[in-house]
């Protein structure tokens, strides 16, 4: 009697506990498909307070296209605004730094009261092995989360640097467990004419970007679920 109350004890116990994680498996789904309904709608317009903006900055080309793209924005609407470049680049933040002090020059304003500029640590650097880069990208995700944490910002902008898929992927987290809602844009660089980049691959693929901005006509052809919005440069 003992061995068969003990059987039919264990077997509801396994029993409880599959059902109990399917259920969380299927609260989990059932939140993430909410997440990217809402995410695929057009950011609320409700609220016409400032919406505090992170902007990733990546070397090369990216920074001077995001810095063009900054030059057309609503300053007042995207406040404050934290910079964010990878650890190893020494131009993109400085280029942001003199922005930021031309805009405060031209508002009157204190350029204490400019931007907030910060580095975070790159998943990979180039040529580097992919066997390291497994630590590299465990230690660039924990700042990211730091990062995240700290700043919790309502907007993320983003153009195609590398250091942008950790900070955008616990965005996402952040959204399907209820933490922080961050609206994630990016614009794919003008450069890309036939195919997305990888980051912007990603970002649509796991459809983690809110919104995808293209800017050459075929790009959307081949994903529709891009924005074409014409040549920003």
């Amino acid at each position: 009697m003992d061995k068969g109350n003990g059987c039919s004890f264990s077997a509801v116990t396994s029993t409880a506990i599959i059902s109990s994680v399917i259920f969380v498996i299927t609260l989990i789904l059932v939140r993430v498909l909410f997440v990217i309904y809402c995410s695929s709608r057009p950011m609320s317009r409700r609220a016409k307070k400032p919406v505090s903006t992170l902007i990733i900055l990546g070397s090369g080309g990216h920074t001077a296209e995001m810095l063009d793209l900054l030059a057309v924005l609503q300053k007042d609407r995207f406040y404050p605004r934290f910079y964010i470049a990878a650890a190893t680049d020494n131009m993109s933040l400085q280029k942001a730094e003199l922005l930021e002090n031309s805009l405060a020059a031209e508002n009157g304003t204190p350029i204490t009261n400019a931007g907030k500029f910060m580095k975070i640590y790159r998943s990979r650097e180039v040529g580097q092995s992919y066997i390291t880069s497994i630590w590299t990208t465990l230690v660039a995700m924990v700042h990211a989360l730091w990062l995240m944490i700290k700043i919790r910002p309502e907007v993320i902008l983003c153009n195609g640097p590398g250091t942008c898929i950790p900070i955008c992927a616990i965005a996402f987290v952040f959204k399907v467990l209820g933490i922080r809602w961050s609206s994630i844009f990016y614009v794919e660089s003008i450069a890309r004419v036939r195919r997305l980049s990888l980051s912007g691959l990603l970002l649509y693929k796991l459809r983690i970007a809110d919104q995808l901005f293209v800017q050459w006509p075929r790009l959307q052809q081949q994903y529709p679920r891009a924005i074409y919005v014409g040549r920003l440069m």
